[in-house]
């Protein structure tokens, strides 16, 4: 959200990106698909799967019963997990939360979805989803639910996650498929703070995942403010009413002194160089700006400076957001920093930051130049303009439509349902938009004539797996006080390669991992992480995109421990799991 409310609306700035110059298909669409022509030829279809799936039945709860309490415009998350080992990727959904003993039917502070891995009902069509919250232990969690972060914490070979709360946070650790609640005896449940996104991580790379842990503004029912101060009608507060608190930082300990006893964290927010913080940190995400192989870290915040920690080689950290020309806009202004993701986009090899920020702001779009210095691009790569009426949450770099670069998609919606009433042309509900890279960091926006992309939400998270194993990756969607969305990615005519790692040095699951492929001369770059976007959790998997090329030349890993493997002439179409230092595919 924006530290103020502009009363008057900018011009509106995206007439030249309706023009695009996207070739756009003349067939009569099914209502549910969105549908236009990539720039290698290849027809990029959408289709909302959300009924079909199964997965109609969630619904986000904000709690709000005309208080206008400040955290119920803020959530909710939603993402990946693969929690029963299969292969299929399961959804775990946040459900919110009430501020009494009020209790709508079907209400669940978390909404965990198995993948049936079965073909559906029909011809094409993609896997089911069966809702187990029970089953797996996570029918009784009581909580207002914020967001989520999914990782092996404890490296025995099945997925953990940690759930982001207005009060203490849970840490459940995975048992067979079925999850317990041992947040305070890790160490994590301490503080009774208003948590927001998350990150595991490999600070120190000592094999272990160490955790940060994004943090807003100190606020409880009791200690709520009437906004606007001095008002007679109460509305929803801004960021400027509130002062931060700042995110910690957790050390994993590794395991226990005991047969079976899992690690425990400890808060060194501190001494690892996270403090002073000023807070109001809603997206974190994890990168290696410089390549020296050590986890660096950015933060979105709302209305302070954006945050970028310099890895120094030992898990200790350097805040450097402004005098690397992170921190704030082109103009020298802190802006609401909501989603943040960061890969590379053109053939430069340098790693970009792009944050989603509030209506009137633009994305931000920062490029690495090479020596610690960020050049803010938001302008230059054709983003900046067309995000100027949105509101974006959720933001993920991805190439959707597999033509070897990274895409960008913003999951828009408004906070300020009151102070919109005069507007014509920022809207509460918005409709989320796709940024196809033109293949050098410039990136235009795709005017869908209908299907999911022309729907307005109020959406939050965004995240993006490929749920249904064909190689191509969909986007599951989170709305406030709404439903979520499954977008199926049925794109046709292009190949992929998609790398899974298991790691045998260092974190299982190569968290930090780097890898490169290469086709034809051109250097593709992903990377295995956690974090990134908003109160979201995305798959854990290298996908590339191939265009029409049959093969790989080569495919590079670098392996947080600092083992590299090598690889020539990897055929296309095909999901690989590579162990490392096996020499072998």
């Amino acid at each position: 959200m924006h530290t103020f409310f502009h009363q008057i609306a900018i011009p509106l700035l995206i007439t030249a990106l309706v023009s695009s110059g996207l070739a756009c298909s003349t067939e009569a669409l099914d209502p549910s698909e969105t549908s236009s022509i990539n720039r290698s030829g290849n027809r990029i279809v959408f289709t909302d799967v959300t009924a079909e799936a199964g997965l109609a039945a969630f619904r986000h709860v904000n709690g709000a019963a005309g208080n206008k309490w400040y955290p119920e415009m803020m959530g909710s998350g939603g993402g990946f997990i693969d929690y029963d080992g299969d292969g299929w990727l399961d959804i775990l959904l946040m459900g919110g939360g009430f501020w009494d003993d009020r209790r709508d039917p079907g209400y669940s502070a978390l909404w965990l979805y198995r993948n049936n891995g079965d073909p559906g009902s029909g011809p094409g069509q993609a896997p089911t989803f069966t809702l187990t919250t029970d089953e797996a232990g996570l029918g009784k969690v009581e909580a207002y639910t914020i967001g989520l972060s999914v990782a092996d914490y404890d490296n025995d070979g099945d997925q953990d996650f940690l759930l982001t709360n207005l009060n203490e946070n849970m840490l459940f650790r995975n048992e067979g498929g079925v999850f317990t609640e041992v947040g305070a005896e890790a160490g994590l449940s301490d503080h009774d703070e208003w948590s927001s996104s998350a990150l595991f991580f490999d600070a120190d790379r000592d094999g272990w995942l160490d955790l940060y842990v994004g943090n807003y503004v100190p606020w409880s029912p009791e200690t709520d403010k009437f906004c606007p101060p001095g008002g007679t009608v109460k509305l929803y507060c801004i960021p400027a009413n509130y002062d931060g608190i700042p995110s910690r930082f957790y050390h994993n300990e590794g395991p226990g002194s005991g047969p079976g006893q899992a690690p425990r964290f400890t808060d060194k927010t501190g001494e690892a160089g996270f403090l002073p913080a000023l807070g109001k940190s809603l997206g974190v995400v994890e990168l290696d700006f410089d390549n020296d192989g050590w986890s660096d870290v950015a933060v979105a915040n709302d209305g302070e400076g954006d945050l970028l920690y310099h890895n120094n080689g030992d898990g200790t950290f350097t805040e450097k957001g402004m005098i690397s020309g992170f921190a704030f806009s082109e103009h020298g202004e802190a802006r609401a920093g909501m989603g943040i993701d960061a890969g590379v986009v053109d053939s430069s090899g340098l790693t970009s930051i792009f944050v989603g920020n509030f209506s009137e702001e633009m994305a931000g779009v920062y490029r690495h130049g090479g020596s610690g210095l960020f050049t803010d691009r938001a302008a230059a790569s054709r983003i900046g303009h067309a995000s100027m009426l949105t509101l974006t949450f959720g933001l993920v770099l991805f190439d959707v439509d597999l033509d070897t670069d990274l895409d960008m998609f913003a999951a828009n919606g408004h906070v300020y349902p009151d102070r919109l009433v005069d507007q014509d042309k920022i809207t509460f509900r918005q409709r989320a938009q796709l940024y196809l890279n033109r293949g050098d960091g410039h990136f235009d926006e795709f005017i869908p004539e209908d299907g999911p992309l022309t729907r307005t939400m109020v959406a939050r998270a965004a995240a993006y797996a490929d749920y249904d194993r064909d190689g191509d990756l969909d986007i599951l969607i989170t709305e406030n006080d709404g439903p979520a969305h499954l977008w199926r990615n049925d794109i046709e005519g292009a190949r992929y390669l998609r790398v899974v790692l298991a790691s045998r040095e260092g974190n299982r699951e190569a968290l930090g991992a780097r890898v490169v492929a290469s086709v034809g001369g051109l250097q593709m770059e992903r990377r295995i992480r956690t974090g990134s976007s908003y109160l979201a959790q995305s798959e854990k998997v290298a996908t590339f995109g191939l265009g029409k090329a049959a093969r790989v030349d080569s495919l590079v890993i670098y392996w947080p421990s600092g083992h590299v493997d090598r690889f020539v002439d990897v055929e296309s179409n095909q999901e690989l799991r590579i162990e490392e230092g096996t020499g072998a595919l």
